[in-house]
């Protein structure tokens, strides 16, 4: 994993592509639960596929993460930890698990992007991988967040592709 530095290294690369981000550092983090999910999300993300992602809150309170603002920055993580792209959060919606829509749905961008897929491989995700003990339930609190690709080596400012990655 990227230690400070190479977090550091990493979004002063990103401030001299994107002029006006904030000096701060904001949260890293990858997408999934293993390394190859990570790999495979951040992929959708750079590719433009992927737009949304979903948190389960009763995760959230037991691991005292704290929950994205609309507006915040976030450093995503490869399988391997290291720093491959910049997201900022542009929606937040709290709703339960069987209210998620299938806009929202699609927006994650995996397998068919259709809700009956993402309901089956959410549900199999926070039954495999929940930090709650509560695990999985239909009426479970679920954030459902929107974002935007605003950088990643390879990419333009606004997030499109240049031809080439790294």
């Amino acid at each position: 994993m990227a230690d400070s530095s190479g977090l550091t290294e990493f979004w002063a690369r990103c401030r001299v592509q994107v002029p006006g981000l904030p000096a701060a550092l904001p949260d890293a983090w990858p997408f999934g639960a293993t390394a190859a999910h990570a790999d495979e999300l951040l992929g959708l993300v750079i590719a433009g596929t992927k737009t949304g992602t979903a948190t389960s809150i009763w995760d959230a309170e037991t691991t005292g993460e704290q929950l994205p603002e609309v507006g915040d920055y976030s450093i995503i993580l490869d399988g391997a930890g290291e720093p491959r792209a910049v997201i900022r959060t542009t929606a937040l919606a709290t709703v339960p698990f069987d209210r998620v829509t299938a806009e929202h749905a699609h927006s994650e961008g995996e397998g068919d992007r259709t809700l009956a897929d993402w309901r089956a491989t959410h549900e199999h995700y926070w039954r495999s991988y929940a930090a709650s003990p509560r695990g999985f339930a239909p009426d479970m609190p679920i954030l459902c967040e929107r974002f935007e690709l605003i950088w990643a080596p390879g990419t333009d400012p606004a997030g499109h592709t240049n031809g080439k990655l790294g």
